[in-house]
């Protein structure tokens, strides 16, 4: 008798392209792979899949399945999430996320999917935003917390929420008691965001200016090593002012006032579409909840700094 399992299972080789790639994506084996879609096509008295050169592509059956298959497998989700209980939403969900959200919200976020769907784990990978926009594009992750939106194909994008870039830095560096210029800036060592990023190539255009002298620019991964760095008086921090909440209440750091504006990032939920989208759908709404919250709250304690 066909089951979902097998349906699925054909659904994830045609959209991955390989056996391996389904394996991964299902939390199994080749071989089980292999004998799922052996047993499909015995059921449906027709060849769904060809396998020339390690490459699994669907027949014309194969192509008229996935039609089907897609409906089915929308369907069951669908159901599931409207009439079953939380506790039926089970399952790996693998998560990417960029560190600017791990220092803000992303506990709070986890510790409501333990609460409201306790049979879902979360496989959580930290990275900058064009990493983890590759791997949500190959199917690596299912759903991404990064710098947006995505404009590519298929996917689909929810705002998280704006975060203000601060120029931050510690009260040793004396700049704290005033209006500081751009020529001010320019003298100390400017730490930021990982190169290939957003915020790294409007940093760097910023003091790209004849009348500067060249800027010193330290960029890091790390957003842990970037506020280390500034507490410890290496130079001047330009990130997000809500990540350093605990560093500015108790004046390792300084918000400092100038005039100069550089765009508040934007993060969005990103996540390809896919039948099988309502754990990913459910847990993006969450996180746009807590976000929008967590910045509600946050926003008049960096106001007094």
């Amino acid at each position: 008798m066909m089951d979902f399992r097998s349906i699925e299972t054909f659904l994830w080789v045609v959209k991955l392209g390989s056996f391996r790639g389904a394996a991964a994506r299902l939390n199994t084996t080749q071989p089980a792979i292999s004998q799922r879609i052996a047993q499909l096509e015995r059921e449906m008295g027709v060849k769904l899949l060809n396998r020339d050169h390690r490459v699994a592509s669907p027949t014309p059956s194969g192509r008229q399945m996935m039609v089907y298959a897609e409906k089915l497998i929308g369907l069951r989700a669908a159901m599931m999430a409207e009439i079953g209980d939380a506790s039926a939403m089970r399952g790996v969900m693998r998560l990417g996320v960029a560190e600017t959200i791990v220092h803000t919200w992303l506990p709070r976020l986890v510790k409501s999917v333990n609460e409201l769907y306790p049979n879902l784990s979360l496989e959580i990978e930290v990275d900058i935003t064009p990493n983890l926009t590759a791997r949500l594009l190959a199917q690596e992750i299912e759903l991404a917390f990064v710098v947006g939106p995505l404009s590519a194909s298929g996917v689909h994008n929810r705002t998280l929420a704006d975060y203000p870039i601060g120029f931050l830095a510690s009260p040793s560096l004396g700049l704290g008691h005033g209006p500081v210029t751009l020529t001010d800036l320019a003298r100390f060592p400017i730490i930021t965001f990982p190169r290939k990023t957003r915020p790294y190539e409007v940093v760097r255009e910023v003091f790209d200016r004849p009348d500067l002298p060249p800027i010193r620019l330290h960029a890091s991964a790390s957003l842990a090593t970037v506020i280390h760095m500034a507490v410890e008086g290496l130079g001047i921090a330009v990130i997000p002012d809500a990540i350093v909440e605990n560093e500015l209440a108790d004046g390792r750091l300084q918000l400092l006032d100038t005039d100069l504006q550089i765009a508040p990032l934007t993060f969005t939920a990103s996540w390809l579409a896919s039948p099988d989208v309502v754990a990913v759908q459910r847990v993006a709404e969450l996180a746009c909840q807590i976000a929008q919250s967590s910045l509600a709250v946050d926003a008049p304690a960096l106001a007094r700094h």
